[in-house]
C-alpha cells in the first residue's frame, strides 16, 4: 500500500512516452476505405494522419505496411506516405501482419514493448496483430478513431473483443497529449499545436482562436 510520504509528483510508469513505444499504420488502403463502414471514413483519414504527425514529432519509430497492394487494395493513403517520405512499405499477402516475417522483424528493429496499432478493418487486420503481439509479450494500444471496420458492429467487437484480451483502445489525440505531456516542454510544444490546428477539430480551431488573443501561448 502506498503512504503519503511515497507520493510525489510523477507519471504513471504506463504512460505512453517518445521513447517506449512504436506506432504501426496497418492497411489504410484504398479498397480498405471503401469497405470500412463503422464511421465518417473521412474522419478515420483526418484521425490517421494527426497519429502519423504525433509520431513524427516525437521521433517515434514507425511500421507502414499494406496488403496485396498491387493486386488487389491499392497504394498506402498517399499523405501518409507523405508524412513519411523515406520508410518503406512493406506490403504482405497475410491478412495478420504478425504472421508476415518481414512486418514483425521491422517492428522488432524499433526495439519498442510498447505498439500503437491503427489500422483497416478492425476485426481483421487490426485485431489479428494485436492479439499475436500481445500473446508474445508486447503491451498493445489500439488508437480506434484511426481504424475502421466493415459496420459499426465488426468494429465495436473487434475492440471489445482486444479489451477482453488485454489491448488498451486510444485515440488519436489522446496518444498526442500523451506524448506531450507537459505545455513547458518547449521543443515539441509548437509543432504539437501545428497538429492539434490541422488535424484537432473545433479543438484546433479553439486553438487558433485563443492564441489569436493572447499571443501564441494558448494550449491544451
Amino acid at each position: 500500500m502506498v503512504t503519503l510520504s511515497d507520493v510525489t509528483a510523477a507519471p504513471a510508469p504506463g504512460l505512453l512516452t517518445p521513447d517506449d513505444c512504436a506506432v504501426l499504420f496497418i492497411d489504410h488502403q484504398p479498397q480498405m476505405f471503401f469497405g470500412t463502414g463503422s464511421g465518417d471514413r473521412t474522419a478515420v483519414i483526418n484521425s490517421t494522419l494527426g497519429l502519423a504527425k504525433a509520431a513524427k514529432v516525437f521521433d517515434v519509430p514507425v511500421v507502414l505496411s499494406t496488403v496485396a497492394a498491387e493486386s488487389f487494395s491499392g497504394p498506402l493513403m498517399p499523405q501518409l506516405a507523405d508524412v513519411f517520405p523515406e520508410q518503406k512499405i512493406i506490403d504482405r499477402t497475410t491478412m495478420n501482419a504478425w504472421e508476415d516475417v518481414e512486418f514483425v522483424e521491422a517492428v522488432k528493429a524499433t526495439g519498442r514493448r510498447k505498439l500503437v496499432i491503427a489500422g483497416l478493418w478492425t476485426e481483421v487486420c487490426v485485431v489479428l496483430p494485436a492479439l499475436s503481439a500481445l500473446a508474445q509479450g508486447y503491451e498493445v494500444y489500439v488508437v480506434t478513431d484511426a481504424s475502421g471496420g466493415v459496420s459499426p458492429q465488426a468494429h465495436e467487437h473487434a475492440i471489445q473483443r482486444m479489451i477482453q484480451a488485454g489491448v488498451v483502445p486510444v485515440t488519436w489525440v489522446q496518444v498526442l497529449l500523451e506524448l506531450q505531456r507537459d505545455w513547458a516542454r518547449q521543443e515539441t510544444y509548437a509543432a504539437v499545436g501545428d497538429v492539434v490546428k490541422a488535424h484537432g477539430g473545433t479543438y484546433g480551431l479553439g486553438l487558433v482562436y485563443a492564441q489569436a488573443l493572447i499571443g501564441g501561448h494558448a494550449a491544451g
